[in-house]
């Protein structure tokens, strides 16, 4: 996956809070079985009325929202199941960045593991981020390395696990991080005996 250190943009507001995984992402578009093509459908139900044509207002049609790389969300943002399609959908539509007070712990999971960052923020200050991104020109930063969040005047600071940042900041997916042991995994495979199965 792609190394993430510093992401700029703009922003689009999602104030919901309970923000479950079949609202990301409906179980009807489960049935694809590669990681791409899950934009199309993000938050469909939302994004379509009754008769399945694009809801106007409704950002994911919004041509001003078409190029927004950070989406700002409510509290609990990711719970319900754990499919992993509904990262790749937010991922795949163009966002790099989630900001919300707090996520559904395998939701949060599953973004680490495509290089998707969730941010937490207070949620008094992930309010202020709803107000600014009212405005669809309204540029945001995203400093990991740093762990800030800047837009306009305001600058908040944000905790992640050390663990967590450096495989993001290096680009290392679950595999990735096993190949880092690349040498000590051939080393011990060149010791076992001849005899023990390799199953």
């Amino acid at each position: 996956m792609k190394p993430v250190s510093e992401v700029r943009g703009t922003m689009v507001p999602l104030p919901q809070a309970d923000v479950d995984t079949d609202q990301i992402i409906p179980k009807q578009f489960l049935t694809r079985t590669e990681r791409t093509g899950y934009g199309d459908f993000l938050f469909y139900d939302w994004a379509t009325t009754s008769d399945g044509a694009p809801s106007s207002d409704f950002f994911t049609n919004d041509p001003n929202r078409t190029a927004a790389n950070v989406l700002i969300a409510g509290r609990n943002f990711g719970c319900g199941s754990s499919r992993e399609h509904a990262v790749w959908a937010i991922q795949d539509w163009g966002f790099d960045v989630v900001i919300a007070p707090s996520f559904g712990d395998i939701f949060r999971n599953n973004s680490v593991n495509v290089g998707l960052l969730t941010v937490e923020l207070p949620e008094a200050d992930v309010a202020r981020l709803h107000d600014v991104a009212q405005d669809p020109n309204a540029s945001i930063r995203v400093d990991l390395e740093s762990q800030v969040v800047e837009t306009g005047d305001f600058v908040f600071e944000f905790d992640i696990d050390p663990a967590v940042k450096e495989r993001l900041l290096n680009g290392l997916d679950l595999i990735g991080l096993t190949m880092q042991e690349e040498q000590a995994i051939s080393t011990f495979e060149s010791r076992r005996p001849a005899w023990m199965a390799y199953s």
